[in-house]
């Protein structure tokens, strides 16, 4: 069956964010109308008793004022390392992949980033990639719909995959897993090429940083990613021909951060292209610097053994990921690699505010990791 003949049966999407859509269209369903949310400890229980984490929400944490100004000094701090990784990783899609691409922000972590590249292209080189929003959902694959859309938008185009960060490589997984699938169902080769801004995890060879560094725009939920909630895949809201489900915080708008964030990187664009170009090249040129070696998951599995944890979804690794664990999940403790790492400020402010203990742990390859406390199995 046709890429247009499959492309009919799904409706176009609607306005949705509070991004414009200039920078980025959501290809998700609306859902702001249904009630999804579920306390901390009612969802940790459903998810850990073999709930999925995707047919629920959680309630999206309200960061007190002294968190929103961490937020602020956070961003002032590192607004320029951000847009150099943005760029960097930019610079490799460009030579990689040339111009005829699309980009697919893995929503929604995945989707200032995406923003941040287009941002880039149209700056430097005054080029408009098309930039689409989509879900990936660990256990239960991409949207398929959301692909075909794409595809049949923009034909002769590619899709380049852009999301945050890497903890474990779960999301790298499932979109290899993903391209065999869609290849072997519809016949439509995909590249499985993950670009991100940070690579702690050592599990994409395209990205901006090794460094496990905070991105502020990992500090917050909603209000810096679009007003967005994470996305959302349940049999009786999400039919056959439609994409996945989200809902848009419209309420939030008046503490809206997410363009905020976007001008602020933007606007280092100019003066960091010409080193990020020098270092996208470098990194082009020789590929033992950009070698998936998954270093990080094998960290993982020594945290497993010390601490005697049965399910690896309940380790959580990297600034990113541990904010989530820390904002959403019911955390059993925190293991960071020093007590002076600058990119730690906020999680030791999080993890203080929820009275979870914080300890080192030696030759941690990430600056931190966070462990979900165990109930009865299973794991996000």
């Amino acid at each position: 069956m046709s890429i247009e003949v499959l492309a009919s049966r799904i409706a176009s999407p609607k306005p949705l964010g509070s991004y414009s859509s200039e920078d980025v269209i959501f290809l998700l369903k609306d859902l702001s109308g249904v009630h999804l949310e579920k306390g901390t400890e009612d969802r940790e229980e459903a998810i850990q008793a073999g709930t999925h984490y995707s047919e629920m929400l959680p309630v999206e944490y309200q960061p007190t004022r002294e968190y929103i100004h961490l937020f602020h000094e956070t961003l002032a701090f590192t607004a320029r390392k951000v847009a150099f990784a943005a760029a960097v990783t930019a610079e490799q899609i460009a030579a990689k992949r040339g111009r005829n691409i699309m980009l697919a922000s893995l929503a929604r972590a995945g989707t200032p980033i995406g923003i941040l590249i287009k941002r880039y292209f149209k700056t430097i080189y005054q080029y408009t990639l098309p930039h689409y929003s989509i879900s990936i959902i660990r256990g239960k694959g991409i949207d398929e719909n959301a692909v075909i859309y794409m595809l049949n938008q923009h034909p002769g185009f590619e899709i380049q995959f852009v999301d945050g960060w890497t903890g474990k490589g779960a999301i790298r997984k499932v979109l290899t897993d993903a391209a065999e699938t869609i290849l072997a169902k519809y016949g439509i080769p995909l590249n499985d090429d993950l670009a991100v801004l940070a690579d702690p995890g050592q599990c994409s060879s395209t990205f901006g940083t090794r460094e496990d560094f905070l991105i502020p725009s990992a500090c917050l939920n909603s209000t810096v990613s679009g007003l967005m909630s994470r996305t959302v895949l349940r049999d009786d809201l999400i039919g056959p021909h439609d994409f996945h489900g989200a809902k848009f915080y419209k309420e939030w708008l008046s503490d809206d951060l997410s363009n905020h964030f976007i001008d602020t990187v933007s606007a280092y664009f100019q003066e960091v292209a010409g080193e990020a170009q020098l270092v996208a090249n470098q990194l082009l040129s020789d590929s033992s610097k950009t070698e998936e070696t998954w270093k990080g998951l094998n960290d993982i599995k020594r945290i497993q053994l010390d601490f005697g944890i049965s399910d690896l979804n309940l380790v959580k690794p990297g600034v990113g990921e541990t904010t989530r664990v820390l904002l959403r999940r019911v955390p059993w403790k925190i293991l960071i690699d020093r007590w002076d790492n600058p990119n730690l400020r906020h999680i030791l402010l999080l993890a203080a505010d929820r009275s979870v203990p914080v300890e080192v742990y030696p030759n941690l390859t990430y600056s931190c990791c966070g462990i979900i406390k165990p109930l009865k199995g299973g794991g996000e």
